[in-house]
């Protein structure tokens, strides 16, 4: 096999945190004053003090009751009142996934926020491809993957000289730009699901927690499986009172996620 295409496999998913909330203390400290309140919190992430102030407004409990963050998102998450997590809004951007996780992916719906690379318009003559985990320790079936990717890629880039002086024959007066993005939409027709996208996306905590709970599982499929413990893990640092009760764990030898409150 051809050592260049071996080049273009990839293993492994990269999340890149881009976005996150900010609070304005300004502004809600005079809410505060106009509304003859105290209010005090142990956390600095400001989504985890956003969700707080959430929870608070439905109650005006300020300076009522549980006094430290990770006390009031325990009692929200353990009732599951989940609509305070939705205020908690972070970006991602991610590569090295392929678009057979992408169609999984998107399916995630509520809470969720997708821009994702246009094959219509990104030219794929370089493009990189996924390697199914199951495939990445056997290498009569990685050799039989990659013949079959080797083929895909080589006709991909056929198609497209092919068709190129086609649709300029097509249409002569359209501009350059427009008869490329007709050549690609067409071409990509021979582009695996394992082919290589990147994808910005926007997404809530109560998103991502059912999120983390639906694809970490050790029934979910094992590369968007391995996603979600990736993001998983860059969330439990980055807010570790809204994921408290979610963990990586062995099921029978996988790693997955398992979650104490479940649905929130």
């Amino acid at each position: 096999m051809k050592e260049g295409m071996s080049e273009k496999v990839i293993t492994e998913p990269r999340v890149y945190l881009v976005g996150r909330q900010i609070l304005d203390s300004k502004i809600f400290e005079a809410f505060l004053d106009d509304e003859g309140l105290a209010f005090k919190t142990d956390t600095d992430v400001p989504a985890e003090i956003i969700a707080e102030i959430a929870g608070r407004t439905c109650y005006m409990s300020f300076d009522k009751g549980r006094k430290t963050n990770t006390e009031y998102l325990e009692r929200i998450i353990s009732s599951h009142h989940g609509s305070v997590l939705e205020h908690a809004v972070w970006n991602f951007l991610i590569t090295g996934i392929s678009r057979s996780l992408t169609h999984e992916l998107i399916r995630h719906r509520a809470g969720w926020g997708y821009s994702q690379l246009s094959q219509r318009y990104v030219d794929e003559s370089d493009a990189r491809y996924v390697c199914p985990p199951l495939y990445r320790d056997n290498e009569e079936l990685y050799a039989k993957w990659l013949a079959a990717i080797e083929s895909a890629h080589k006709t991909y880039l056929e198609l497209v000289d092919a068709t190129d002086p086609y649709v300029e024959e097509l249409f002569p007066a359209m501009p350059k730009t427009d008869r490329r993005k007709i050549v690609r939409q067409s071409a990509r027709s021979v582009l695996p699901n394992a082919c290589e996208t990147k994808i910005f996306i926007t997404a809530n905590a109560r998103a991502l927690r059912h999120f983390f709970e639906m694809r970490g599982s050790s029934h979910a499929d094992t590369e968007i499986r391995e996603l979600a413990i990736t993001m998983f893990r860059l969330m439990k640092e980055e807010s570790p009172n809204i994921f408290a009760d979610l963990g990586v764990v062995l099921h029978d030898g996988i790693e997955s996620i398992d979650v104490i409150h479940s649905k929130v």
